[in-house]
């Protein structure tokens, strides 16, 4: 096995090559939230388009 390989005319020694790869695999530092994640509230079948259509509630809820 030889000790480079040449990519797009240039040499580059293999040991260089797998100590990038181990950087590159290596875990990156999570990154923050954008926003605060906030529990939904609203009852099961009003979490998902589909609920809301089946079961609407506009007219059944009290005014807040």
């Amino acid at each position: 096995m030889s000790r480079y390989v040449i990519i797009d005319g240039k040499r580059y020694l293999w040991r260089d090559i797998l100590i990038l790869r181990r950087q590159q695999r290596q875990p990156a530092t999570p990154q923050p939230t954008l926003f605060e994640l906030k529990e939904d509230v609203r009852p099961p079948t009003e979490r998902t388009a589909a609920g809301r259509y089946l079961e609407p509630t506009l007219f059944d809820r009290e005014p807040r």
